[in-house]
């Protein structure tokens, strides 16, 4: 039988199996899309998921991140890292190296797609196979979780992220979080000739009309766009729990709260590690818990950040307020990284 049956080959996927795999167990991924995979990302790695990664024994080219900036077209900010540094590095590449590490690790990668699941009090069948978990990292819109009843429904505000890269040299080592009225842009550095720019916003409009409130960005990408337009939401995703039985849920499918704070691989790799180590232990009921621990700072400043947002007034004041207060800025900055 096997340990753990992993539904979703992303990188919260591929690092629950990897860590099974370095932890002796014997783990099967499904995934219906061929390697590697890519989708709407702000690409950017904070300092604790630069060293989960080194703890996969992944090792990934990219830009190196000296910390965040916020801008608003007239004022400036920004937070360097104390610890480390981190990555911007692009989705594919991201991917194909954890791949290729789950695949030298000996874990096996199944095409095709978790439906049905079954439970029985020591083991879970789905997908033709029959193990002793079964992980559900099958992402923001996560078929599973809803089919476990672990989905909250309900009106919430909901926001979009679209992506699109840029054949143009980066001008910063910083991540750069440009505000506008309605929405904010996010710039990575990826490579030596490569930005991606995402932008979220509660509105749906094209990407180049999202772009358009940002002038003094739009200024910088001279070159010809590298990449076609990619999109991913609602973003908000709110879950009831993260165990449900057999079945464990990681990565964007055990709960999303926004992309705003770039925090999206990291969490995913960390609670990955978390899972893996509740299973080791037989203590399946802990991760809830562990979760909750690794998630909190991000939830709590996350949402802040969104209540400020939803408020014209309050909104304006983000980017002053992270000027005349650097000290507070760098708190939260580094509390995220």
């Amino acid at each position: 039988m096997i340990d753990v049956l992993v539904a979703g080959g992303g990188p919260a996927g591929l690092a629950t199996a990897i860590h099974a795999a370095l932890a002796g167990m014997e783990a099967v991924v499904v995934e219906p899309r061929p390697t590697p995979v890519d989708k709407a990302c702000g690409e950017g790695l904070m300092p604790t998921g630069v060293a989960a990664l080194g703890a996969l024994g992944v090792e990934v080219e990219g830009w190196p991140l000296r910390g965040i900036r916020y801008l608003d077209g007239r004022r400036s900010a920004q937070a360097a890292f104390r610890r480390g540094t981190g990555l911007g590095v692009r989705r594919t590449t991201l991917h194909a190296a954890l791949a290729a590490r789950a695949a030298a690790l000996g874990v096996k990668t199944v095409s095709g797609r978790v439906e049905d699941v079954r439970q029985a009090p020591d083991a879970v069948e789905a997908a033709g196979m029959r193990a002793r978990w079964l992980v559900a990292a099958d992402g923001l819109r996560s078929p599973l979780r809803r089919r476990l009843g672990l989905e909250v429904p309900g009106a919430v505000p909901r926001r979009y992220g679209l992506r699109r890269h840029y054949r143009v040299a980066p001008w910063t080592g910083f991540v750069e979080v440009h505000w506008a009225g309605r929405g904010e842009a996010y710039v990575t550095p990826v490579a030596p000739d490569l930005v991606g720019v995402a932008v979220l916003s509660s509105e749906r409009r094209g990407y180049d009309e999202h772009l358009a409130a940002f002038p003094a960005l739009l200024a910088r990408l001279d070159g010809p766009p590298a990449t076609s337009v990619r999109g991913a939401g609602p973003l908000r995703q709110r879950v009831r729990g993260r165990v449900a039985g057999r079945v464990l849920l990681v990565g964007d499918a055990a709960g999303y709260m926004d992309a705003l704070t770039g925090e999206g691989v990291s969490l995913a790799l960390l609670s990955a590690r978390a899972l893996v180590d509740c299973l080791r232990a037989g203590r399946p009921e802990a991760y809830e818990r562990a979760w909750g621990r690794l998630s909190l700072r991000h939830r709590v400043l996350t949402g802040a950040l969104l209540a400020a947002r939803r408020h014209p007034a309050t909104a304006t004041m983000i980017v002053p307020a992270a000027r005349r207060l650097p000290p507070a800025f760098t708190a939260a900055v580094n509390a995220l990284a």
